[in-house]
């Protein structure tokens, strides 16, 4: 175990967690994330981009349809592993175990920045900083595009508690069923842009029944 409860959390379900991109039971959301899925891949055409918190690779596989190349990260290994195998002859991507929070000064040179359903597992302060290191090391400019999931009641997580900062936490299962209280915040369309406000620049902000995407430029 790290000190990071949110990796801890997708190291153990990486065998598990595509389970979701492709249950046929929920057509509605099924249906929502290939609508987005089209839209990133429209947005990142011709960009070379960074991929934050890939997972196992499903946004990966759109980004790279595109791209001009990516380097799909994530903190958890054993996401990439899944990743990698999925990824198998996508000859314009790469795979490297990164911090999101912490990025490495030898990343290379980017046009664009992808984050899908990572925002929300940040506290408050956290999305600061990443918003800070993406500027120190990604530079302005750079496209920056955040997919993330709307609470839907009775299908979304449980929401636990709120703490004294604002930030929502949630119940969580694992495949053993081990329950796991994480961060999971869903905000409003007003309190993106507040938070991002001050870091980026011509923030749009789309909401479909399940998912929200945000397109901005580094300032």
């Amino acid at each position: 175990m790290s000190n990071n409860p949110v990796a801890d959390f997708y190291t153990a379900i990486a065998d598990h967690y595509d389970a979701q991109f492709h249950d046929e039971t929920d057509e509605d959301r099924q249906d929502d994330l290939e609508d987005m899925a089209e839209q990133v891949a429209d947005l990142m055409r011709g960009h070379t981009v960074l991929e934050l918190g890939c997972g196992t690779g499903f946004w990966t596989d759109a980004i790279a349809e595109t791209a001009e190349s990516v380097l799909a990260t994530d903190i958890s290994e054993a996401m990439l592993e899944v990743a990698r195998e999925h990824g198998q002859g996508l000859e314009n991507v790469r795979y490297r175990v990164v911090d999101a929070l912490n990025l490495p000064g030898d990343l290379g040179k980017f046009t664009a920045v992808f984050a899908g359903f990572l925002w929300s597992h940040f506290k408050k302060e956290e999305q600061d900083a990443f918003l800070a290191g993406l500027r120190a090391r990604i530079g302005k400019d750079a496209l920056l595009v955040i997919i993330d999931d709307v609470y839907v009641e009775g299908a979304s997580p449980t929401i636990a508690r709120t703490d004294a900062q604002g930030n929502t936490w949630a119940q969580f299962v694992d495949a053993d069923g081990v329950r796991h209280e994480l961060p999971k915040n869903y905000p409003t369309d007003s309190a993106l842009r507040k938070r991002l406000g001050t870091a980026v620049r011509e923030i749009k902000i789309g909401r479909g029944e399940f998912c929200w995407a945000l397109t901005c430029r580094l300032k």
